[in-house]
């Protein structure tokens, strides 16, 4: 009956049933189960959503929001079914001010089709999830990436928002100037409540200035813990890296075997340093001469852009070669600790994946203390999978021991949610207090963050 509803309301070229449609909005990267939608609608208007949310409202359907699908904590997959928003027809800039240093934009824009846009103006928007995600996809989960030693999360991008509430109520969190004290933070409420609380429908974010000049290096020592160690120092000294990453010997030979490369098979650290020529210039010899210092080994270093993809390329790559092994599926963590805790917390992942018996890596982040690994299982083989999801539990639990997090960009979705009373204790009540305001009848995105 209310898919009928939706077709009379928004047109039928906008609502599907297809089988094809409702596979692909069943599931992201996660390895959480597939769950089809009931419909899929392809909204191209704010006023298309009011319209979905009231005859949603009216039938008690649940809606979940659908970007590019590359979430890894499942937060876009629709447990209760339903219907499943996707945005691919929301995808315009809808206000562009260079002088500003501000653009805004709708929600299924993804962020390469940004940078297209504002790199011929001299500008960017820095945040690096890896995957093309979308803008709303990326607000939504407070994505992050490898920028954040420079630039911070998602977060610290937003201007202002605007959101269809489960009413139809639609608010703006924010306005375009830089900074305010007015009133309660709505927009940092709305990044990273996955859906839960309203429908994102225009995003106004923070661009930043193309440096002049960037140069790449990399180098390697003989433990992780070395590794973490370094890279605590380079912060402690005050370097202002752009990217600071740390890939561990394990993940280096998978990566070697993946594309056929002979990369040393060592725990390395990879750099990347932008700003002025000068300035870079003297960063770069200042984290040298420190990295030798601590017991570095195979420093190199690059300023032709061809070169430094070149030498990063055993960090871009990673994912892929832990995930394109035949037959095989991958989960990993996503924790975040405070930086004096980073060497013991990557030592305690290694020995969790040693003890699992299963083929892993780490890799992360490693300048805002926040990092990854990946851990290879046989889905056919019983057991395998739990022993995975053990490391990343443990691993999860030591973090908020040592005054981390669960997730440092991931998000929540279905695989955090049992660490959520651990981490936020008393607050856990107040954010269903918050969802509870917004969204009464539990319509958005059900089942997520906290059951």
């Amino acid at each position: 009956m209310y898919i009928k509803q939706l077709i009379e309301a928004i047109g039928s070229n906008k609502v599907s049933q297809n089988e094809t449609e409702l596979y692909r909005h069943s599931h992201d990267e996660s390895p959480h189960k597939a769950i089809e939608p009931e419909v899929v609608c392809f909204p191209d208007c704010k006023n298309d959503i009011i319209k979905i949310i009231e005859i949603a409202r009216e039938h008690h359907v649940p809606v979940t929001a659908f970007g590019a699908g590359s979430g890894l904590e499942g937060q876009a997959i629709p447990v209760h079914r339903g219907i499943t928003l996707n945005f691919e027809n929301m995808n315009d800039v809808v206000d562009f001010s260079p002088d500003d240093l501000t653009i805004t934009v709708q929600p299924g824009l993804t962020r390469l089709q940004l940078n297209k846009l504002v790199n011929r103006h001299g500008l960017m928007f820095p945040i690096d999830p890896g995957a093309d995600a979308t803008i709303g996809g990326m607000v939504a989960t407070n994505a992050s990436g490898t920028t954040a030693v420079r630039y911070g999360s998602m977060r610290d991008q937003l201007l202002d928002l605007e959101v269809v509430l489960a009413d139809g109520t639609v608010i703006h969190t924010g306005s375009h100037a830089k900074k305010s004290s007015s009133g309660y933070n709505l927009t940092s409420l709305f990044a990273g409540s996955e859906g839960t609380l309203g429908i994102i429908t225009k995003v106004t974010l923070r661009l930043h200035g193309i440096p002049e000049y960037t140069m790449a290096a990399r180098c390697t020592f003989d433990s992780p813990e070395n590794c973490a160690k370094a890279a605590q120092a380079v912060l402690l000294s005050g370097i202002p890296v752009m990217r600071m990453e740390l890939v561990d010997a394990q993940s280096v030979s998978q990566v070697n075997m993946y594309g056929g490369y002979d990369y040393p098979v060592k725990h390395s650290l990879f750099f990347e340093f932008a700003g002025l020529n000068s300035a870079v210039e003297e960063e770069i010899k200042l984290a040298k001469d420190l990295m030798y210092d601590l017991g570095c080994q195979d420093w190199k270093a690059a300023s032709d852009s061809r070169d430094q993809k070149e030498l990063w390329k055993a960090r871009h790559e990673l994912s892929y070669a832990y995930s394109h092994v035949k037959g095989m599926k991958d989960t990993g963590a996503d924790v975040c600790v405070p930086i004096s805790h980073l060497p013991e917390l990557v030592v305690y992942a290694r020995e969790l994946i040693e003890q699992s018996g299963l083929e892993g890596g780490i890799l992360g982040h490693v300048g805002d203390g926040n990092f990854h690994t990946i851990v290879v299982f046989d889905p056919s083989n019983p057991g395998e999978q739990e022993k995975a999801e053990y490391t990343n539990e443990a691993l999860a639990r030591r973090a908020i021991e040592v005054g981390g997090t669960c997730t440092g960009e991931h998000g929540v979705g279905l695989g955090k949610m049992k660490f959520q009373n651990t981490e936020h204790g008393a607050a856990v009540g107040i954010m269903k207090g918050i969802k509870q305001l917004l969204d009464p009848k539990g319509l958005l995105n059900p089942g997520k963050i906290f059951p």
